[in-house]
């Protein structure tokens, strides 16, 4: 299985973990060192064959107790289920107390505590007893250490400190550090250099999509993953990409077939069924998203990030059901959840309003208004709620008190009091708002009026386009 990973992927290595496989197959002793058997295992780890990953270190741990790289390996594994207690025990078993692991253990251990600054200072400690040839691989060992542990602001430090070198070592470390402080443009430049000298690395097609997709450069992340899975059709991260990457550009129907192509491969990923749920409400294949939603939630952990947006969504899909109870039901659930409770009250308003209870929809909409700590954001919202729900005259009366309250000079909602003004053939305000929206928010106005313009036509030039039909 390729892996993206050069050694993993090399015929060194293959051999390796060929000779390994056909001992273990044919039940002879399997003479290797505890380093080489860790390797092995590090590769079913990551191939996410984790029975063959503890067979092999458990091997590795009965032939060198404390040798460690199989001890390294432990660490590594009870940190990542944040088993501190664990990953000291393992820690304290190593003999090898000279090698650079050691150090690189202790300070993960560390950073795992939360004593970054700790840790940090240990490692320049130890610098000083690097000898000069080894330098250049110890500081890029310990801005690899920060950088996986998302502290990118040390990994910057410690990258500043090392030797410029153009290799893909350095250059993906810079690139995905240059990532995690949000400096996007600079990290594509990296990995298209990096694509450069090896453009059959799904690894780099992958990074380069995601760098593109913060750029909000969907169409480019779309193509970077595509290149990703004609590598490999069933990388998981290409496959997700793709789909991300479609549905930002609301093409659902095909987002939805490569969440459900992820799906079969990760089939435990709640964000890929959430997204794949909120595909086949814009599709209206309600019954559907009710499915999938409920089973991305039965999948979620109660500390989920994810868990108020899967009940926003099952909401939403049970109000299209015209189950408007079972979708409050679900928006009672994140009462004592941390999000924004405003929110949730437009929400409830806005199923109630298209179950054509407006005077409860009413109640919900004045709550979110007098508790928000935003008040015009959530009046706007309230408008949007109306327009969708064909509440037209309403719309344009309470977009009038808006603009009102918060002055000509608002940056949003002239595009819906447009597209208000042209279904209820007010035309000079039409046009007037039109302007407006094409002047002050692009974004806004394609979202709400492309589907009375040509393709072709970018938002800001809505206005111009339109007097000019006017003219011929």
């Amino acid at each position: 299985m390729k892996t993206g990973d050069e050694y993993f992927d090399s015929q060194e290595f293959q051999e390796l973990l060929t000779s390994y496989e056909e001992a273990v197959s044919s039940g002879q002793p399997v003479f290797m060192d505890a380093e080489e058997l860790a390797e092995i295992a590090d590769y079913y780890q990551m191939t996410n064959h984790q029975d063959q990953a503890e067979e092999a270190i458990n091997l590795a741990l009965s032939l060198a107790p404390g040798a460690i790289a199989p001890l390294t390996y432990k660490v590594h594994e009870s940190l990542y289920y944040n088993r501190i207690d664990d990953a000291e025990r393992y820690f304290n078993q190593i003999t090898e107390t000279d090698a650079p692991d050691y150090i690189y253990d202790q300070a993960e251990i560390l950073i795992a505590k939360g004593k970054v600054q700790e840790a940090d200072d240990l490692l320049h400690e130890q610098l000083n007893n690097v000898p000069n040839h080894e330098r250049q691989d110890y500081i890029i060992d310990v801005a690899g250490i920060f950088q996986d542990y998302c502290i990118f602001d040390k990994a910057m430090d410690w990258m500043k400190m090392a030797e410029k070198e153009d290799t893909p070592q350095y250059k993906e470390l810079l690139a995905r550090t240059l990532f995690g402080l949000g400096q996007y443009k600079d990290s594509e430049k990296l990995f298209n250099e990096l694509i450069d000298t090896n453009p059959f690395s799904t690894q780099y097609w992958n990074a380069l999509a995601s760098t593109q997709m913060m750029n909000r450069d969907f169409s480019s992340a779309i193509q970077s993953s595509e290149y990703a899975i004609a590598i490999d059709p069933d990388d998981p991260d290409a496959l997700l990409s793709k789909a991300n990457g479609l549905f930002e550009l609301d093409n659902y129907e095909e987002a939805l077939q490569y969440f459900e192509r992820f799906n079969k491969i990760d089939p435990t990923d709640e964000v890929a069924h959430l997204r794949q749920g909120t595909c086949l409400i814009n599709l209206r294949r309600i019954p559907e998203a009710i499915q999938v939603l409920s089973k991305a939630l039965e999948m979620t952990h109660s500390v989920s990030p994810y868990m108020v947006d899967i009940y926003r969504e099952l909401a939403f899909a049970y109000g299209a059901n015209e189950e408007p109870e079972k979708a409050l039901e679900c928006l009672d659930k994140t009462d004592q959840m941390e999000c924004d409770h405003a929110d949730i009250e437009v929400i409830k308003g806005h199923i109630l309003l298209a179950n054509n209870r407006l005077e409860e929809a009413e109640g919900h909409f004045r709550q979110a208004i007098v508790t928000t700590d935003d008040p015009r954001r959530i009046f706007l919202r309230v408008i949007v709620s109306l327009y969708d729900n064909r509440f037209l005259d309403a719309t344009y009366n309470m977009l009038k008190k808006y603009f009102q309250v918060y002055g000509e000079d608002a940056s949003e909602g002239y595009a819906y009091m447009a597209i208000c003004c042209y279904e209820m053939k007010h035309n000079e305000e039409f046009l007037h708002y039109l302007k407006k929206a094409c002047e002050t928010d692009p974004k806004e106005c394609k979202l709400v009026l492309s589907s009375i313009f040509p393709d072709d036509i970018a938002p800001e030039n809505y206005y111009e386009y339109i007097t000019n039909q006017m003219k011929s």
